[in-house]
């Protein structure tokens, strides 16, 4: 009876050892996939990512050899007719994990094409995201039918290489006593000595739990090659730990502990049920002459990366550029956004705190009440009615609830202004249709009304399958000097296509509210950055990753016709929840009160903080991955440094966001804040 448990436990051994394999094989894909030219050419590297990577996932892998042992192996040597049909129970088990596995992997390396990082804590706020605009990624961009379709053969490979695996000769327990008592003792030792042994695969090849892999503990030669480090994750690995990180660590602090934090940094609160007042702020006085309109334009992906020199022969933003060779046009081309995804960064700059990813425009506290930070409120006060479009639905993360709650006096989506059946893509209307409508109605209104508008754009999305070549997007034209290869390319084509078409939609919007608001100021910035957009592996410069500057930052350019370069203090960095109090020191008569994390751009900015990176005049650092570098446009990869700065600042930004959602009470209601502004 022994001898048939010690045998299938050999037969489990080997189907964990061969799961590490099918990992590493993946591993390996993703790699040859998406590895920069300096990362295929250090081979001890690659050997150390492969080494610590096929510990690391032991995490997972020895639940095979435990599983197998105790739903298989253990009842098999106690019935015999079990026994005789447990090489097809190991193997079915195996093929299930094994598509775990297939499925985990391929979704990480769609994750890496789109975001340039393997799984981290943006997974958990998917839950909100529109479930058929992720179809029409993956089907239409990613090659999901084709996935889809790699099941089968994969199934069939491997599920008869493990059957194999099962029935290969194994070592006969040949541990024979007289004495049943002595027989019993030994048989439990090898009992012992396999559970034992689970331990010592899950932990790595160590029965010290301290000593058991993690990010911190990757070898620092493979670390300091920021891919193959992410490379010893396995994508359940990677997976787990983006699943179970927080957030937002200020939702665990206690009040005393959150005004602690707060207080290092946010001097002057004597108030607690009134955080922001320390954030009051008095103007000095209009620099330009109050324009009647003023236009945000958030536009999707619209990154700083196709703006640089490097990137020139691509003419991606052949629009933006005409619009900020304009006397006039301020440009800052080092610009944060408060969030890294579109729904995070949208709520930080409507909201004036960081969304720190706690998506408050999903929490009901914000749909009832803001703070005085926010955007809306406070141009409201300087006499602007005020209005939000989107192209898209206003359902989509729950705007039409967040959006009235911030101060917006009209909100409008793009499938309820424009002509039913506009063409549209799951995300929003095409945005050359949504910007006309919007326009037609702004035009509508009294022409004497001091009006804000912010406008968001959904078109520079994935999968980008809109009939391009029908709106006249002509490649050979936009980009005659690009890489044959690249224009050859349908998918990426598409992608090319893509980015331009929307910054045309953006700038002819400009040009119309122009012509008819000479006085009108304009904001353009992206919700986020257009990493993953750039075609590096097509030999548009040499280096095929991005830089850190090229995954983060977005875009930033102002307009009107007062404005000059000298009135933003000649700053070369800034940020999203710099918008907002630039506006009003550029407007707003001396002595105006208002509220703001953070100064003017009208002021000198010396750093830039946000929950995820900062920023100085020649440095830029991700919180995330605890790595800087060089700010500058450069052909080569900059020297990453490890280590943070500005974290206590960083600290209190966060804090402040996770206090407030904690306290809905302390927020102001619509009704309440009419008065609180007239005050």
């Amino acid at each position: 009876m022994f001898a048939r448990f010690f045998e299938g436990i050999q037969s489990d051994l080997l189907l964990a050892v061969f799961a590490a394999l099918v990992c590493a094989l993946f591993r390996a894909l993703f790699i040859w996939r998406f590895a920069p030219k300096e990362s295929r050419r250090d081979w001890r590297r690659i050997r150390g990512c492969f080494n610590y990577g096929l510990r690391w996932g032991m995490d997972f892998n020895a639940y095979v050899f435990l599983i197998g042992m105790v739903l298989v192996s253990i009842p098999a040597s106690f019935l015999p007719a079990y026994y005789d049909f447990a090489a097809y129970v190991r193997t079915g088990g195996i093929i299930l994990y094994l598509i775990a596995v297939y499925i985990a992997s391929f979704v990480n390396m769609i994750f890496y094409y789109h975001f340039h990082d393997v799984f981290n804590a943006t997974v958990r706020l998917g839950r909100n995201a529109d479930k058929n605009n992720l179809a029409d990624i993956f089907f239409n961009q990613n090659h999901g039918g084709w996935i889809f379709a790699g099941v089968i053969p994969y199934c069939g490979v491997l599920g008869y290489a493990a059957y194999e695996l099962c029935q290969m000769p194994k070592v006969s327990y040949t541990v024979v006593f007289d004495n049943p008592w002595l027989q019993y003792g030994v048989n439990f030792v090898v009992f012992a000595l396999a559970v034992t042994l689970f331990y010592w695969l899950r932990y790595g090849g160590t029965l010290n739990h301290r000593n058991k892999p993690e990010w911190d503990e990757v070898p620092a030669y493979v670390k300091q090659d920021a891919f193959l480090g992410k490379m010893t994750m396995d994508a359940l690995v990677a997976f787990e730990l983006a699943w179970n990180h927080t957030i937002s660590e200020s939702l665990n602090h206690s009040d005393e502990e959150a005004q602690l934090i707060m207080g290092k940094v946010f001097t002057g609160i004597n108030d607690w049920q009134q955080p922001w007042e320390c954030f009051k702020r008095k103007a000095k006085g209009a620099r330009i002459a109050k324009p009647r309109k003023i236009f945000l334009l958030f536009g999707e992906s619209h990154g700083q990366a196709p703006f640089d020199s490097l990137y020139a022969k691509l003419n991606l933003m052949e629009g933006s550029q005409k619009f900020r060779r304009d006397p006039h046009t301020v440009a800052i081309d080092n610009f944060l956004p408060g969030g890294m995804i579109s729904a995070p960064s949208l709520s930080s700059i409507l909201s004036g705190i960081y969304d720190t990813d706690l998506e408050i425009n999903e929490d009901i506290g914000f749909w009832r009440g803001t703070t005085p930070l926010a955007m809306a409120y406070q141009l409201h006060r300087l006499g602007y009615h005020t209005g939000f479009w989107y192209g898209g639905s206003l359902s989509w993360g729950s705007l039409e609830h967040f959006v009235p709650a911030t101060g917006f006096d009209e909100y409008h989506g793009g499938p309820d202004i424009c002509a039913q059946g506009a063409p549209r893509t799951w995300l929003g209307v095409y945005d050359h249709l949504f910007l006309d409508a919007a326009a037609n109605m702004i035009e509508q209104s009294p022409e004497e009304r001091f009006e804000f508008h912010f406008l968001y754009t959904t078109s520079n999305h994935g999968p980008y399958n809109m009939p391009y070549d029908e709106y006249g997007v002509d490649l050979e034209r936009i980009m005659p000097d690009a890489p044959e290869e690249l224009k050859k390319d349908k998918t990426m084509r598409r992608i090319m296509q893509g980015i331009w078409y929307a910054d045309q939609a953006l700038c002819k919007f400009i040009e119309r509210m122009r012509a008819k608001y000479p006085d009108a100021l304009f904001i353009v910035t992206g919700d986020h950055t257009t990493a993953g957009l750039i075609p590096y592996k097509y030999g548009v410069i040499e280096r095929s990753e991005p830089t850190m500057r090229e995954q983060v930052l977005t875009s930033f350019a102002m307009y009107h016709r007062e404005l000059t370069p000298d009135m933003l203090a000649n700053n070369t960095i800034g940020g999203h929840l710099n918008i907002l109090p630039t506006l009003i020191e550029l407007l707003a008569p001396a002595g105006h009160e208002y509220y703001s994390l953070f100064s003017s751009l009208t002021e000198s900015i010396n750093h830039v903080v946000t929950p995820y990176c900062w920023l100085t005049g020649d440095t830029i650092g991700d919180y995330r991955n605890k790595i800087s570098q060089l700010l500058a446009v450069s052909e080569q990869m900059p020297i990453g440094k490890h280590g943070e700065r500005f974290e206590t600042e960083r600290a209190a930004y966060s804090e402040l966001s996770g206090y407030l959602v904690k306290h809905p009470e302390l927020l102001i209601s619509k009704q309440e804040k009419s008065i609180f502004l007239t005050n």
